[in-house]
């Protein structure tokens, strides 16, 4: 799905209440039948882990890891082993053209190459639910149709549920539904 709507319309808000990340005045926000809203921050942090992937317009790497470093982060935040992260974010950086540079740091690498790490990085623990806002927004159109396609190409390995805040209406139109604020 593709959120759209002016600046200010609420999008990257929906986003960070769809994500619990922020808790709404009214009303309620439900996963799969279950309010979010009596949860605790650290039941919440677990659920994200679990259940969501999200993916950052400005890509929020982690300046000092290098690109299998930011992927595999989550899996072992979440007790995975080093090894077995490592070899899983390996393996998503490939699918998404970047094996070459997988020992590069966020600062060696281009822009776009920088979204597909990001894309990786909320793919990489298998979430129920992806979260993008602006994923293309700070990229020129040459590169931002080629994070889109890495990112349709994700999901559809992955087959969970995309929610994409854009103010692109190309990026809107690949998407199967669109919602505006």
């Amino acid at each position: 799905v593709a959120i759209t709507g002016p600046s200010g319309s609420g999008k990257s808000t929906l986003l960070g209440l769809m994500a619990g990340l922020d808790r709404p005045t009214t009303g309620t926000v439900s996963f799969r039948g279950e309010g979010l809203g009596g949860w605790d921050e650290d039941r919440l942090a677990a659920w994200r882990r679990a259940n969501v992937g999200i993916i950052f317009q400005n890509f929020r790497l982690v300046s000092s890891l290098n690109a299998v470093e930011n992927v595999a982060l989550p899996l072992e935040i979440s007790g995975l082993r080093a090894k077995e992260a490592e070899e899983r974010a390996r393996r998503l950086l490939a699918a998404l053209g970047l094996e070459a540079r997988s020992s590069h740091f966020p600062h060696e690498l281009s822009g776009g190459e920088q979204q597909r790490v990001a894309i990786a990085r909320a793919y990489v623990h298998e979430p129920r639910l992806i979260l993008a806002d602006e994923p293309t927004g700070s990229l020129d159109r040459e590169t931002a149709a080629i994070v889109l396609d890495a990112l349709l190409s994700a999901n559809a390995r992955h087959r969970c549920a995309l929610v994409v805040v854009t103010h692109d209406c190309a990026v809107a139109q690949r998407l199967s539904r669109s919602v505006s604020l």
